[in-house]
């Protein structure tokens, strides 16, 4: 097996291209699936977009029905309840395929498929996994996950729904109010989290969708975008719950709830991303249609430079969403080797790799509004019209950096966590965050390196990036220990360096990795892609680390780090962004759409 780097290694331990998966090393089977998928997508999903936005709830059930009887809704199910039992790459790819063409549909296919069935395949007994699971991969049953109440959205913790055991002890009755819950129109069962007595921590139970039993539901919610995903209030009055229906243990919702948003963040990137093939297919597809002048707007270097754009956030999130799939499933097979159960190799390959699912979740929810927003501008006065398929994307979009956790708390998220795995000794921060420190006090080298290895200037730059977040996140540390988390705007500078790190590395590494398999000759837009993506984020680093470091240091010792930042962030051969950009462009035009 490959040399697999645990989570978060990736900005102390260099990754070798061999060691990555890309979309290119799809198996056979797996390509098969891709193409069923989006077979299924373009008939019954893109043919029929305009239902989604008429919020036709009816239509997204009929269709998830569909998906049932397709097997879509199985994938990540063990075989023994049903399902298909494929591998953690196959779930994303699925849900990328399928999550593209409506955010409404996309909704209603994560939220079962993921936080309404998952938390019973990872925490259920064997008896719970045999009576829900094989009728919610079917799609007899629809699952829907009860997490957050009106006063309790990010502190998922402090819910006030109640749970109270029965005089004999035979049922809990639910007493509370649950909000924003996708597929409560039409789910057979939910997952409702509880607090029973004065626990610290909430609880988790399996609850059927039975009106004759104190549940009630408020009228669909009115979204700005995925119209036709059921959104609506759940009220839950002395509801009787059978106490063999608590999921894993008394006071481990909240356990429950964290893992199934691990596994979710990295799902909901994987889902924005056939959003962004989309999306650039149609915008170049436009452009070249639209004259203006006498010619095509395609001509334009200002359309061009979008589309350029568009194309290299779509092909960044793919690197980096299957290189984080790959490193999990092959955590989870290092822990089934080692004797774990599925579902604990599974939970524990999925908590592992908890940094990279929330930088994941960041980058490409943000890339995928970018995405659509630059669609709206490509199309002009006609991409605010609801004939396109611009501004539904856009409103769809938007919703992405909301859930599975704002976007500003996966920010901290990833910088806290990453400290903690340090403190624990999991990722040695300290021992290259010293070296770091010594080479600010050295004298830099002036030897002229030898570049002419592909991506050997790009490979250390991103070596010197990573070395300009541990300047700054280490200083921090030493500056507010356990305080530091208090200090969120600096916490989140820190973070977009990290991401930035790790997603043009992982954009990087899949080039490479295409070029020495098939020559770097064939792939000159892919290299100018990867190019165009490090050029941008070596500027998000310069510009974040320079607010990181002001807001704390002073004096000689701003300064000083100041002056690393510029080494760590400088370029030897600065590349020419605006022919990059024409590259991308030309390749897309004469394609006449994403094509790589």
């Amino acid at each position: 097996m490959a040399d697999i780097t645990r989570g978060g290694q990736f900005l102390v331990k260099e990754t070798l291209y061999e060691n990555i998966f890309t979309p290119e090393d799809f198996s056979e089977e797996q390509v098969m699936m891709r193409d069923a998928v989006k077979e299924f997508v373009d008939k019954e999903i893109w043919a029929n977009k305009v239902r989604f936005e008429q919020k036709d709830y009816a239509f997204t059930e009929e269709v998830m029905r569909k998906a049932g009887e397709m097997g879509f809704l199985s994938v990540a199910v063990p075989a023994e309840y049903g399902g298909m039992g494929m591998g953690f790459v196959d779930t994303c790819l699925v849900c990328d395929y399928i999550s593209g063409a409506t955010g409404s549909f996309s909704t209603a296919f994560g939220a079962h498929t993921g936080i309404g069935t998952m938390p019973i395949t990872l925490y259920g007994t064997d008896e719970q996994k045999k009576k829900y699971v094989p009728k919610l991969a079917s799609g007899e049953w629809f699952g829907a996950y009860c997490l957050t109440e009106p006063g309790a959205g990010s502190d998922a913790n402090s819910g006030k729904t109640k749970a109270e055991l029965t005089a004999d002890g035979k049922h809990y009755k639910i007493t509370g109010q649950k909000m924003w819950i996708s597929n409560a129109g039409f789910c057979s069962l939910f997952i409702v989290f509880a607090r029973i007595e004065d626990d610290k921590n909430i609880t988790g139970f399996i609850v059927e969708n039975d009106p004759n039993n104190g549940i009630s539901l408020g009228e669909e919610e009115h979204k700005l975008g995925i119209r036709s995903s059921s959104t609506r209030q759940v009220f839950f009055n002395e509801t009787l719950v059978p106490v063999e229906n608590m999921l894993a243990g008394r006071g481990e919702g909240f356990k429950i709830a964290m893992n199934a948003l691990n596994v979710g963040r990295i799902k909901l990137a994987a889902a924005c991303l056939d959003a962004q093939r989309r999306l650039a297919n149609n915008a170049v597809g436009y452009a070249n249609e639209r004259f203006q002048f006498n010619v095509p707007i395609a001509s334009f270097g200002a359309i061009r430079q979008k589309l350029a754009n568009m194309a290299t956030s779509a092909f960044a999130g793919e690197s980096a969403t299957y290189r984080a799939a790959f490193d999990i499933q092959n955590r989870i097979a290092i822990r089934e080797s080692e004797g774990a159960t599925h579902q604990e190799a599974e939970l524990k390959g999925v908590e592992e790799f908890a940094i990279e699912c929330s930088i994941l979740k960041v980058a490409v929810s943000e890339d995928a509004q970018n995405c659509a927003d630059e669609g709206i501008q490509v199309y002009g006065g006609m991409g605010f019209s609801e004939d396109t398929p611009m501004e539904s994307a856009w409103r769809d979009a938007r919703i992405a950096r909301i859930y599975e956790g704002t976007n500003e708390i996966n920010r901290m998220l990833s910088v806290g966590m990453l400290i903690k795995k340090a403190m624990k000794g999991h990722v040695d921060l300290i021992t290259p965050a010293m070296k770091v420190q010594e080479e600010l006090m050295g004298i830099p080298s002036f030897d002229t390196p030898d570049y002419s290895e592909l991506f050997s200037e790009e490979k250390e730059l991103i070596g010197k990036l990573k070395k300009a977040f541990l300047m700054v996140a280490g200083a921090a540390v030493q500056k507010y220990g356990p305080d530091l988390e208090k200090h969120q705007q600096l916490l989140m500078a820190a973070s977009d360096m990290l991401i930035e790190i790790y997603m043009a590395e992982s954009t990087v590494l899949r080039v490479e990795k295409m070029a020495k398999k098939n020559g770097a000759d064939a792939y000159k837009e892919q290299i100018a892609m990867a190019q165009l993506y490090l050029y941008n984020a070596v500027d998000t680093v310069y510009t974040k680390g320079k607010e990181g470091i002001i807001s704390f240091a002073e004096g000689d010792e701003q300064r000083m780090m100041l002056m690393g930042l510029r080494r760590f962030t400088k370029y030897t051969n600065m590349p020419n962004v605006v022919a990059l950009r024409e590259t991308i462009a030309e390749k897309l035009i004469a394609a006449n759409g994403y094509c790589f």
